[in-house]
């Protein structure tokens, strides 16, 4: 997929549907058709060589604890649900077919190799790679569009980052910085959506957020705030066995948040103050103007005692009150008639 560099205002809505297949290359599939369905602007993956990101002793998130249980390593759940290297470049030429961009988000430098020939939109760099030097040295050669994560990281951390991949050929310009929390679920308390204000501050070329959070009513209001990514979690089924899919949409839930974005990106509008063309029928309508409050004889001083405003709004306005008080009636005038002063 290439980007319309008309749609450059457009809000990217990014459908993660991360290691929720399972390592099954079907769900894949399936996930691609339903992120499409939902109204997304991309799904991504992720993509990893498991042996290459995480040693043997590296232990669970108590989140992946609490979902896969304790029974096995951080490898070892790993292995089981990343798809090989091989299978991206179909997922993304079914990516290209069905009119939906194609990202994914590589863990090791092997990964990063393999992901560069398919000529994605932008490089997604997740939270935990943030402090990799060698890893963002490599993406920031590549002088691309970069996404960046910045779940667990102090701002100092952000910028140090930023002059990685700046010195290694990709300016903050090309990067988008996306407020994050990592915890899944996040805690509302945790959320913490006006840091974005904080990440505006580093020179990055736009600001987004990618959610963990239950439910939908946090990206949206992000949206709200500025963010012009939003990445979201989905799975095709909660209930499948995996550490992510319990804070995941599926797929009625992820179209729902899509067309909540589309609509509050359509109503937050510009920062000019006007009439808009919907309502200005309603100036006549619910405006008031200056009437007779009683029968007025041709020849009469307008009064604080024999005019008044009512509306309709298509007299003379109640702003020119001060002008019409003193001046004499032209004709005679009926109880709730409009004045005019010819």
């Amino acid at each position: 997929m290439i980007e319309n560099p008309d749609n450059k205002d457009r809000v990217r809505v990014i459908a993660e549907a991360g290691v929720n297949h399972n390592g099954d290359f079907d769900r894949a599939v399936e996930m691609i058709h339903a992120a499409k369905l939902a109204g997304a602007d991309y799904v991504k993956f992720q993509t990893a060589v498991p042996e290459l990101v995480i040693s043997s002793i590296a232990p669970k998130a108590e989140y992946q604890k609490e979902t896969t249980g304790e029974g096995e390593s951080q490898l070892d759940m790993c292995r089981k649900i990343h798809l090989r290297l091989e299978d991206y470049a179909p997922l993304k030429k079914l990516c290209d077919e069905a009119g939906i961009g194609f990202l994914s988000t590589p863990f090791d430098l092997v990964s990063i190799d393999c992901l560069d020939a398919l000529g994605m939109d932008y490089w997604k760099i997740p939270s935990g790679e943030i402090t990799n030097l060698p890893y963002l040295r490599k993406i920031g050669e590549k002088g691309e569009r970069v996404i960046l994560s910045t779940g667990m990281s102090e701002l100092h951390e952000i910028d140090a980052a930023l002059r990685v991949l700046e010195q290694a050929g990709t300016p903050r310009s090309n990067v988008m910085l996306l407020h994050c929390n990592t915890q899944y679920p996040t805690p509302m308390e945790d959320v913490n959506l006006r840091s974005m204000e904080a990440l505006s501050t580093l020179g990055a070329g736009s600001i987004g957020y990618s959610d963990h959070t239950v439910g939908i009513e946090v990206p949206v209001a992000a949206v709200a705030l500025g963010a012009k990514v939003i990445e979201k979690h989905f799975t095709l089924d909660k209930s499948l066995p995996g550490p992510d899919h319990k804070a995941s949409l599926e797929p009625a839930e992820l179209a729902a948040m899509v067309r909540a974005i589309r609509n509050i990106e359509c109503a937050l509008g510009n920062r000019e103050k006007h009439v808009s063309p919907s309502e200005r029928p309603n100036i006549e309508v619910a405006r008031k103007s200056i009437v007779a409050a009683r029968h007025i004889s041709k020849g009469e001083v307008f009064s604080t005692e024999n005019i008044t405003v009512k509306r309709p709004g298509n007299g003379i306005s109640p702003m020119m009150w001060d002008e019409v008080l003193g001046k004499t009636a032209q004709s005679d005038f009926y109880a709730d008639e409009l004045i005019t002063l010819e």
